[in-house]
């Protein structure tokens, strides 16, 4: 997968917590504008029905299953831009009820262009009612970097997921995880990139408690084991939730970050992220919102961040044809740069 430039001079805030998939990335925005990272696969978003509460969860009064532990920001994640820049080009086609391709072409001056080819087997909620069928999704670019993904339902509690990674002929993840959903928690053991020569191995495991109807604990251990090095990181998570806000806060040693998602109406929602990171002793805050205007059929989102970055992405559906027009900018004040992008979506 193609990298852009970093051209902040700055180093990434970030702390070890969140998501399993980049053990050594940020836990929070993934797509930083002006940062070392790619921008996000549509391969590493699966299924949302595999974080949505499962079919046992209660009607009765009792406590909810409280999701996946990689969930717990995702409220206040959506409602910021997703960074663009260059031209890009996206064909998505269904062949069936259970398989569909998509092209990717991007086009870019300040970072290397490429092609990207994806596709998925799964059972869609559009045509089926069975969300316990397997889901496999693969992607290759044209520098021969592949991403397979594999979810697949044990049981009706017990969910396993498989990630195989490559940097042009190089493996750089390889990743077992298995998940237990309880009535009101959620039990999750993660292995990652196991070497039996090199002696290595990164050992996580989740847990999360619905503790009241809105409250929800647990916690987050990753331990790593080398020849050089041997350690753990122990995050403990929460999360209180309402119908019209959530709040969520890692904190352990590595760092803190902390979230709160507000819809105001059917129209406006805002969020706000704090990071903080013992490792580069750097924090950041950012503000981002999101305004749909369903007669225009657009969306907008934007934020702005303590390293005085602005952004914007707007969504322009283009009835009745079936594509989507998107259009975005972000402006780095402190180091001087700016990028902007165009991008169509069709199908």
């Amino acid at each position: 997968m193609q990298m852009s430039p970093d051209i902040t001079g700055g180093r990434k805030c970030c702390a070890h917590m969140g998501s399993v998939l980049a053990l050594s990335s940020s836990p929070g925005h993934q797509n930083w504008p002006f940062s070392t990272e790619p921008p996000p696969s549509r391969w590493d978003a699966h299924p949302a029905h595999w974080d949505s509460p499962p079919r046992w969860e209660r009607r009765d009064g009792r406590l909810p299953n409280p999701g996946s532990f990689h969930s717990l920001h995702r409220s206040c994640k959506d409602v910021f831009p997703q960074q663009i820049e260059g031209v890009k080009m996206i064909i998505n086609k269904t062949l069936s009820s259970f398989f569909k391709v998509s092209h990717t072409l991007h086009l870019s001056a300040v970072s290397p262009s490429y092609y990207r080819f994806h596709v998925e087997h799964l059972q869609s909620d559009d045509y089926s009612k069975d969300k316990d069928a397997p889901a496999l999704i693969g992607e290759m670019d044209s520098s021969g970097s592949l991403n397979a993904h594999a979810l697949l339902h044990l049981t009706e509690r017990v969910r396993a997921r498989t990630v195989f990674q490559t940097q042009q002929s190089q493996f750089v993840t390889w990743q077992f995880e298995t998940e237990y959903r309880g009535n009101d928690f959620t039990a999750a053991v993660t292995v990652a990139n196991p070497d039996i020569l090199r002696e290595s191995v990164i050992l996580v495991a989740h847990f999360l408690q619905s503790v009241s109807s809105g409250l929800v604990l647990g916690g987050e251990l990753v331990y790593h084991r080398g020849r050089a090095e041997e350690g753990g990181i122990l995050t403990l998570a929460g999360q209180y939730s309402r119908p019209n806000w959530v709040a969520t806060l890692n904190a352990g040693k590595g760092g803190a970050h902390a979230s709160y998602y507000h819809r105001a109406n059917k129209q406006i929602q805002v969020g706000v992220e704090f990071e903080a990171s013992t490792r580069t002793q750097e924090t950041t805050t950012s503000f981002g919102y999101q305004m749909e205007l369903p007669e225009a059929n657009m969306v907008f989102r934007g934020m702005i961040n303590s390293r005085c970055i602005i952004g914007g992405v707007l969504e322009k559906r283009l009835t009745p044809l079936p594509a989507t027009l998107i259009m975005g900018a972000f402006v780095n004040h402190r180091g001087d740069k700016l990028q902007v992008g165009l991008g169509v979506n069709v199908g």
